[in-house]
């Protein structure tokens, strides 16, 4: 079991590093700085020495000086009250004492970064540094084992890197930073200064704990808390972080690396107006340790926060924010993804038991909150939990592969010519033969399987029930398994049957749903409307993408007062729309969401790696093809008759005619009127006995077949053999007409 109650005083793991070598001991004082005993030169040419000027951001000057604003300039006699001790030599330097106005400076040159000598250990032994115009400790120049440039894929070894931090077993170690807006190189808008955190390095920095583990770092950060140009680890120690922005931020784009592998890791960020807990531009890998991480409660920012993966792989993590972004489903240790109808509010007590009541978890926020990822050794997949916020059971309505009652709510993109293939109408709901199982699909497809551990309906088919149906707020499921598929929960909210309340739920834009929409449009939220006169001040509307990355946004509905466009997404990508009764609200609960895409494609089987998807994209946002099911297009699929016609005939915009010759064609089916077309073009013909048989596969002989005919018809110069890759087999996959009719 892990209990967490927050406290300072959590143990950490061992620590990884020690130091052999001779050190040399700095003490700080606002006096007199000693080095190794004597006071400290004031040469820059001597190994450490005081005196240098401080780097910050200046007051008074113009546009063509920097980026910053007046809140971030310092006036000249603000800087100067500061001491600047500068290390200049690789080596082993024990540190000490207190600087109420200074900085810890390590610059061996510019030749340093590609020097395997240059190396700074930094063994801190009770310092006390507070700046108030830049970092309080920097290193500048160290050796750079790696290349700015260089994807390591979110594995990286720092045991060798130019800036080595050791925290003293025993020592308490206090670091109050400022940091540096950008400064321009003169007469450019190049970058020559800009350092956002108050414990800062411009090389790749690794921070250890000494033998014990016991040393602690505290971090009070006017912007960022502890940053890395390139990559950063954390293998040891105590390390606590305040910070008015980011806790931690590393950030070179889509290549630096935080690794947590040991140690303890308390963040408190976004205590300003923003701010991620933990923010990587590029992966954050978390191999070991404890860490405990909070973001802004006002911003759309979350406890982990990355541009590539995020992958736990051991360890405990607490992570509380807004949004969360989505940890990968290659990390080797079960994690679970917990994301809130509602914004839960500090104080909240959240727990995690076993059916059994033994309990896994347990948390105490300190802030107000809306997800929350957690994984631990004790949590395990194909295990079902139950989760409570102060005692009071959870239901969720959705998970990362859809939503219970009624699926997600997305319609085909503005233009398309018509609803999935033998699915009904938007709207609609299928008819359900006795026995609960879900209608044959007319063309011969079967609904796909759901995932292991995905929940179903009453019947015992899929939840979701198709594209283009709204969800009403189904009953959703206490019953929170992890299976090596699902990890994220979404639209929790009280369990109705446990809560007390009386269940609500919603609609919007007069019930039909939010509509996808293709690339350079925006989607539409016209009105939301409750099933119980809920005040607005009580209903919450969050948008976020799936899965979780870089949008959120949630406000009550009376604070939109009718204007959605506020909430509404315009980037390309899938996002979720929750609508839910506030967790204080006393009378009622409930929750309904919705998916749509904005560009994109909306389905889990389709990655924008696969060969076959700018083609899948263009018929879908054509409306020539739509998916088997609300989340899924099947590319694997073989192709029936009926099918491969109706999509030619959608891709080229054709007229539709109908046909009463065949016995097996209904009138009025969703291929009929292609199915004339073609009998009246002599595209396809019948069995010569009154049948189209529209539920028979189509071979890729008939596929050249068809497509020669219609080339030779419309004196296109296509050649059709071209169309088909020698690898294609006996029959025509989904995949494969999306690519053949893209090349029309």
């Amino acid at each position: 079991m892990f209990v967490f109650a927050l406290t300072m005083t959590s143990a950490c793991g061992p620590a990884l590093a020690s130091t052999t070598a001779k050190e040399t001991v700095i003490k700080l004082s606002d006096t007199a700085v000693t080095v190794d005993g004597q006071a400290a030169s004031t040469s820059s040419s001597a190994a450490v020495y005081t005196g240098a000027e401080i780097v910050y951001y200046e007051d008074g000057q113009d546009s063509s000086y920097g980026e910053g604003t007046a809140a971030d300039a310092h006036s000249a006699e603000e800087a100067d009250k500061h001491t600047v001790v500068t290390i200049t030599e690789p080596g082993v330097y024990r540190v000490s004492g207190t600087l109420s106005a200074g900085q810890l400076a390590i610059d061996l040159g510019e030749e340093a970064a590609s020097d395997p000598n240059a190396i700074v250990t930094l063994v801190l032994d009770g310092v006390d540094i507070t700046n108030t115009v830049a970092p309080a400790v920097i290193f500048y120049n160290v050796y750079e084992p790696y290349s700015s440039s260089e994807d390591l894929k979110g594995i990286v070894d720092l045991s060798n890197a130019g800036a080595q931090v050791i925290l003293a077993d025993d020592a308490i170690n206090t670091v109050n930073g400022s940091y540096v807006a950008r400064i321009y190189k003169e007469g450019t808008t190049k970058k020559l200064h800009k350092y956002d955190g108050a414990f800062y390095s411009k090389m790749s920095m690794n921070i250890s704990g000494e033998a014990q583990g016991t040393g602690e770092l505290h971090i009070t950060a006017a912007n960022e808390g502890l940053d890395s140009e390139l990559h950063l680890a954390l293998n040891g120690g105590k390390v606590y972080i305040e910070a008015q922005d980011d806790g931690i931020n590393t950030n070179e784009d889509g290549i630096s690396i935080t690794s947590i592998n040991n140690g303890y890791l308390y963040v408190n960020a976004g205590l300003g107006a923003e701010g991620d807990g933990i923010d990587s531009n590029g992966y954050l890998t978390i191999n070991g340790g404890t860490v405990v991480t909070m973001a802004n409660d006002r911003s759309p920012d979350g406890g982990l926060d990355a541009d590539k993966d995020i992958t736990i792989n051991g360890g405990t993590v607490i992570a509380l924010g807004t949004r969360n972004d989505a940890t990968s489903s290659t990390s080797e240790q079960p994690f679970i993804e917990l994301s809130f109808a509602s914004t839960q509010a500090a104080g909240s007590t959240i727990q995690l038991t076993d059916t059994e009541g033994n309990e896994i978890f347990e948390h105490t926020a300190e802030k107000n909150f809306q997800s929350v990822t957690f994984s631990s050794a004790d949590l395990q997949k194909d295990t079902e939990y139950n989760l409570y916020i102060n005692g009071v059971q959870q239901q969720y309505t959705g998970n990362s592969f859809g939503m219970m009652g009624g699926g997600f709510g997305g319609n085909p993109p503005s233009g398309g010519n018509g609803p999935m293939e033998g699915t009904p109408q938007a709207g609609e709901r299928p008819e359900m033969p006795d026995g609960g199982t879900p209608p044959e699909l007319p063309d011969g497809e079967t609904p796909p399987q759901m995932p292991e551990g995905m929940p179903t309906s009453p019947g015992g088919g899929p939840a979701s029930e198709g594209q283009g149906t709204a969800t009403e707020g189904g009953e959703g499921s206490t019953a929170f398994v992890i299976t090596e598929a699902t990890h994220s929960f979404s639209g929790i909210s009280e369990a109705t049957d446990t809560s007390g309340k009386t269940k609500v739920t919603f609609t919007v834009n007069d019930g039909a749903g939010i509509q996808s929409v293709v690339s350079g449009k925006k989607a539409v939220l016209s009105g939301v409307t409750a099933t119980a006169d809920v005040p607005d001040s009580d209903i919450q509307l969050t948008v976020t993408d799936v899965p979780s990355e870089s949008y959120s946004e949630t406000y009550l509905l009376s604070d939109l007062k009718n204007d959605f466009t506020q909430i509404m997404p315009e980037e390309d990508g899938q996002y979720q729309l929750v609508v839910a009764v506030v967790s204080s609200n006393k009378t009622y609960t409930g929750v309904s969401q919705w998916r749509f895409t904005i560009g994109g494609l909306p389905f889990t089987d389709v990655k924008s790696t696969d060969a076959s998807y700018e083609a899948i994209k263009q018929l879908y946002e054509s409306g020539a093809m739509n998916g088997t099911s609300a989340g899924e297009f099947s590319p694997d699929l073989p192709v029936t008759r009926a099918t491969a016609i109706t999509t030619l005939g959608r891709h080229l915009g054709i007229e539709q005619a109908q046909v009463d010759s065949f016995k097996d064609v209904a009138k009025d089916s969703w291929y009929s009127g292609y199915v004339g077309w073609a009998v009246e073009q002599g595209l396809m013909t019948g069995d010569g006995q009154g049948n189209f048989m529209p539920d028979t596969l189509v071979t890729t002989e008939q596929m050249k077949l068809i497509l020669s005919r219609y080339v030779e018809l419309s004196g296109s110069s296509v050649s059709v053999d071209t169309l088909f890759p020698s690898t294609m087999k006996e029959t025509v996959s989904r995949a494969e007409l999306a690519t053949i009719l893209s090349k029309l």
